[in-house]
């Protein structure tokens, strides 16, 4: 069996080198969005110009809605774009684009469109950026038919299913964790797709099975390493799709353990978590399920405030807190 040579990289690099080997693979990939020509805003397009030229790597205008739109229609005529969008929050700008053209332009015209396009999205806390420039509303966007959504946490994780959705001719949404650029870990020097809808889990146990994704996925597991000192062995998965999500994973796990906790990043009020939650139930029935909780952040705007943001967050003592209390 041949070795596979593996490299250390940031989260940041990992998606870099994906989309970089993707646009090599297939002249149809190209990037556009604001800065991309100057490397983006998180140096994840470092060099792109220089190897692949102003026509395959487009700074556009300040403008949301003409990005998303450009995006669109460029796919629809047969190319693959990697729609850059900067912050998540500046989505909101062009959801008309995302929410009535891109997520239903498949279905209205019966298959015959193919709107095979990528939207990046970093996405949750990052050095208290505030109110207008942290926020986790992935539960938007799960809530939204025609759309694949990606959280991933992990350098392998970030480059394969960035490499999955290039290769998608579904529209991909991707919320990049701004809190985990800087992380490491090893990847392939070729990278290959990793599969939507497959959990990776984290942990074994017979005491709490533990779903998360994205931001949280490096605090649960500091929290099930600190649950485990004391003999509470967790069953944890970081989900990495949430459209579509493991479903049959998670129901075995809860179905053994007979207690779910789901955490997320997000306000904890009309998050995901509360979908899955209720996915659970629904399959294994309350009378076998001991305990089914949700911890999310609470619904307040994220302050600017070191202190007061600290208070938002979900940590590691939260988690091990929620997980003993249902024990």
């Amino acid at each position: 069996m041949a070795q596979v040579t593996t490299t250390e990289v940031t989260l940041i690099e990992a998606g870099r080198l994906a989309v970089q080997q993707e646009m090599r693979r297939d002249p149809t990939v190209w990037v556009l969005g604001e800065d991309v020509a100057r490397g983006g805003l998180w140096g994840q397009y470092k060099g792109f110009l220089e190897e692949f030229g102003a026509e395959r790597v487009v700074s556009t205008p300040i403008s949301e809605a003409t990005i998303m739109g450009a995006g669109l229609g460029a796919a629809l005529v047969g190319t693959r774009p990697i729609i850059e969008m900067r912050i998540f929050d500046f989505v909101m700008c062009a959801m008309d684009e995302l929410v009535n053209q891109i997520a239903k332009v498949r279905y209205m015209f019966g298959g015959q469109a193919k709107p095979a396009v990528v939207v990046r999205m970093p996405h949750g806390m990052w050095r208290n950026s505030a109110a207008q420039h942290s926020q986790m509303l992935e539960a938007w966007f799960t809530h939204l038919p025609g759309v694949v959504v990606v959280a991933p946490s992990s350098t392998e994780d970030e480059a394969g299913l960035l490499v999955s959705a290039i290769r998608s001719d579904d529209p991909v949404l991707i919320f990049d964790p701004k809190d985990l650029w800087g992380a490491t870990g090893r990847i392939a020097e070729k990278i290959e797709p990793i599969p939507f809808g497959k959990a990776r889990q984290l942990s074994t146990g017979d005491a709490v099975t533990l779903v998360t994704w994205s931001a949280l996925v490096p605090k649960a597991v500091e929290a099930v390493a600190l649950l485990a000192k004391d003999g509470v062995m967790v069953d944890a998965f970081d989900l990495r799709t949430l459209w579509p999500w493991d479903e049959d994973a998670i129901v075995a796990s809860v179905k053994r353990t007979g207690r779910l906790l789901v955490t997320h990043e997000a306000v904890e009020v009309g998050g995901f978590g509360g979908e899955i939650v209720a996915r659970v139930v629904d399959r294994l029935g309350p009378q076998n399920i001991k305990s089914a909780k949700r911890l999310g952040a609470p619904r307040l705007p994220i302050p600017f405030s070191p202190p007061l943001e600290t208070q938002v967050r979900v940590t590691t003592d939260k988690i091990v807190a929620k997980v003993k209390g249902m024990l």
